[in-house]
This record gives structure tokens, C-alpha cells and sequence, in this order.
């Protein structure tokens, strides 16, 4: 049996099944995107927030994990883990940090303008 991230298919005379089952291929193990957000009460009733992080999970593996404003990138064992990095040294007293993710998308295609 081939592994996950594998397609294997013997092809015929057209490349339109092997591409099909590529693309089913890419959309199984395609990665999540997640961001970090940062929320805090301003004062009561009213709450602001903003995106302090974008991150990359892989099906099996790693996570990547890079600072909105590109300082930094990290890899760690689980999103979970990128909420610890931004509470820290926050200092702002009520600081809630959540991950919120992106919909996975229901196609894909070869060509970049076609996926977009």
C-alpha cells in the first residue's frame, strides 16, 4: 500500500485520472492554516483583538508557526503549543490567546490562477 502523501497509478493514454487522483492526493494531506489571536477587554463590554501569528499544522509532523509581523518563526509539537508563546510577556493584564482556523478549501488544481 503506498503511504499517505503517495500516488501511485499507472497511466493511461490520458493524464486525467493520475491529475484527479493527485489533486484528491494534495486536498487529503494538505496542511491547516490557523491563526493566534490575541484578545483583551479595553474596558467593560468592549473587547479588541488582533492576529499575533499565523501557523501551518501538517497532517503528521510538525507545526510551523511564524509572527504576524514576521519577527519570528517557531516549529512546535502542536498548535496548542503557539498559545503559550503569545500569552507570554504580554503584560496586559485579562489577555485571552485563541486559535482560530481557517475552512479547509474543496478543490485544487495545477494551475495557480485556476486554485486561486
Amino acid at each position: 500500500m503506498p503511504a499517505l502523501s503517495e500516488a501511485h497509478m499507472l497511466t493511461p493514454h490520458s493524464p486525467e485520472p493520475f491529475d484527479k487522483e493527485l489533486c484528491e492526493l494534495v486536498l487529503a494531506i494538505a496542511p491547516r492554516i490557523f491563526a493566534v489571536v490575541q484578545e483583551c477587554e479595553v474596558r467593560p463590554g468592549l473587547k479588541d483583538g488582533c492576529v499575533a501569528a499565523w501557523g501551518m499544522a501538517f497532517h503528521e509532523g510538525p507545526v510551523h508557526v511564524i509572527a504576524a509581523d514576521g519577527t519570528g518563526q517557531m516549529v512546535l509539537n502542536s498548535p496548542e503549543r503557539a498559545l503559550r508563546w503569545f500569552t507570554r510577556g504580554g503584560g496586559e493584564e485579562g489577555l485571552t490567546v485563541r486559535l482560530v482556523w481557517l475552512s479547509r478549501a474543496g478543490s485544487a488544481a495545477f494551475d495557480h490562477a485556476e486554485a486561486a
